[in-house]
């Protein structure tokens, strides 16, 4: 039993060696251009057409910041296997591993939230937008 163990420990490792190319690459892109892209939505414009314009701009990265959320969540889910393996030989593994899925989980949860908000404040704008053309149109009338 002990000698299974060890083996499958061991084929553990190796199946980690190769999925973690996968981890390297998502997590360099999101060090190196997810996190700036998000940074990049932080300050929403004063105007609506702005405001559109960056709602643009953020689909198109948020399509390819999506893709690699999804590479690297099925990367981990490869891992699942991990949690019932506790020796010490697998150890720094499994803090790589954690590592890897706490950055993504930060990642992913940034993400959504600026879509939200982004989605949210547009909505929000359009909202004033027809307010301010209503009142213009009431305004026009009482004038008239």
């Amino acid at each position: 039993m002990l000698s299974n163990k060890r083996i499958q420990e061991l084929e553990l490792v190796m199946e980690f060696e190769k999925v973690e190319e996968c981890f390297k690459e998502v997590s360099s892109w999101i060090e190196n251009v997810g996190r700036k892209g998000l940074k990049e939505t932080v300050n929403l414009d004063d105007s609506l057409e702005m405001l559109l314009q960056t709602q643009k701009q953020f689909r198109e990265f948020d399509l390819v910041a999506s893709e690699y959320c999804k590479r690297g969540q099925e990367a981990l889910k490869k891992m699942d296997r991990w949690e019932d393996f506790s020796s010490v030989d697998v150890h720094s593994y499994r803090v790589k591993l954690q590592t890897y899925r706490d950055q993504l989980e930060e990642f992913c949860t940034q993400l959504d939230e600026t879509r939200h908000r982004i989605c949210e404040t547009v909505r929000l704008y359009e909202f004033f937008d027809k307010v301010r053309q209503g009142i213009c149109c009431t305004e026009e009338g009482v004038k008239s």
